[in-house]
């Protein structure tokens, strides 16, 4: 008989241990999977961040606003081929006073010309221009509250405060996963001409494309240079370096989550170090028969080692199984549509079930490194006069 298939065997002589230690390392895997799918998703907005793009802001903060005629000069800048300012509303559905979206008033002229990545029909960017209740609404949006083109909603902001009316003029898709697809577009202008005086012509940042990405920073720097001696300063920098900024506000959570993943990778490693220990305890008359009969240290220590191993597959295979539907077809698709803000693009990356399935085996073959010395050192005479 061949040490696999004596593996094999003992394994199955306690089906309901070594099913519950599979289902254990599923389930381990499967946490582990959603958290690091968490952590790769978060990031997807510096991964696909676009490298001809950089953002101007307040110098102090993204909450404060910049004078509307910063643009001009944004424009004029060298290097800059176009730029386009946005507004957060902050805005709700009051259908649905619990489901959160992103709505952007944007400078209608000129905001597709920076955000390439958003696929949407001629005719409702002309809408956009011509009507200022006009909206459009990304897919994953539309399909979730079942939003058509024709359609009139009503949103409420808080920080435009008021009943805002908007007709949905078209449905953007993202060409790439960088972009919420859960979000309105609305004309900027019509929120500023229903505003009192003082907060006419703010606007929240600039987007601006530059015609050489490799100088980016150096356009950047002429552009906060330009508003230097100015009572409102700015501060540009690249899409990925604004994205990894807006992340840096949940550093702390993100390495909680990546301590988590780790700490559930160590329980399982212990619930298969706990049954392999198990095993070879209630075996050890048998692995001192297998010595006396000429079986050696090292046979007997990778027999047992296969043991884990395979228990490991399994549970590494049951989980994978389990996480591909239950990330990418439920968890995955609600975050998408109720936080797509956030989560724009929530699927397992090809690395996170690769590093699980690796894993999986590397910390069954850890576990297994003390139960499989200790088999392999078995005094044949003193493992016979064991009495249990």
């Amino acid at each position: 008989m061949s040490t696999l298939r004596l593996a094999a065997k003992n394994l199955l002589r306690n089906r309901f241990r070594t099913s519950l230690t599979v289902l254990g390392g599923a389930i381990a895997v499967l946490a582990f999977v959603l958290l690091r799918t968490i952590l790769s998703a978060w990031e997807v907005g510096v991964e696909y961040a676009a490298k001809d793009r950089i953002a101007t802001r307040h110098k102090v903060s993204f909450v404060l606003t910049l004078p509307r005629h910063y643009i001009d000069v944004i424009r004029q800048t060298p290097g800059v081929q176009a730029a386009a300012w946005s507004n957060w509303i902050g805005s709700k559905d009051p259908r649905y006073p619990d489901l959160f979206f992103a709505a952007f008033a944007v400078d209608p002229d000129s905001f597709f010309e920076v955000a390439p990545e958003l696929q949407v029909r001629a005719e409702a960017k002309r809408a956009l221009k011509e009507n200022r209740k006009a909206a459009i609404v990304g897919d994953a949006l539309a399909a979730r509250l079942n939003y058509k083109v024709g359609d009139r909603v009503t949103l409420v902001s808080s920080i435009y405060p008021g009943d805002w009316e908007h007709e949905i003029v078209g449905i953007y898709t993202v060409e790439r996963g960088a972009f919420d697809r859960s979000s309105f577009i609305l004309n900027w202008h019509y929120y500023n001409d229903a505003m009192p005086p003082e907060r006419r012509d703010e606007i929240g940042w600039v987007w601006s494309r530059v015609d050489d990405p490799s100088k980016g920073a150096a356009i950047g720097l002429a552009i906060d240079n330009a508003f230097e001696e100015k009572d409102v300063q700015t501060l540009t920098m690249s899409e990925r370096a604004m994205n990894m900024s807006f992340m840096g506000m949940f550093a702390a959570i993100f390495d909680a989550i990546n301590v988590v993943s780790i700490v559930i990778l160590g329980i399982m490693m212990l619930i298969l170090g706990n049954t392999i220990a198990m095993g070879v305890r209630e075996r050890t008359h048998e692995y001192a028969v297998l010595r006396a009969i000429g079986f050696s240290p090292r046979t007997i220590a990778w027999l047992i080692v296969a043991e884990a191993l395979a228990v490991g597959l399994a549970g590494g295979a049951l989980g994978l199984a389990v996480a591909y539907p239950f990330v990418n077809k439920g968890v995955g698709l609600w975050l998408e549509e109720n936080m797509g803000s956030y989560f724009p693009f929530f699927r397992i990356a090809g690395a996170t079930a690769l590093a699980a399935a690796l894993l999986s085996l590397g910390l069954a073959a850890a576990a297994s490194a003390i139960p499989a010395y200790r088999a392999s050192r078995l005094s044949v005479i003193d493992a016979l006069r064991r009495v249990e």
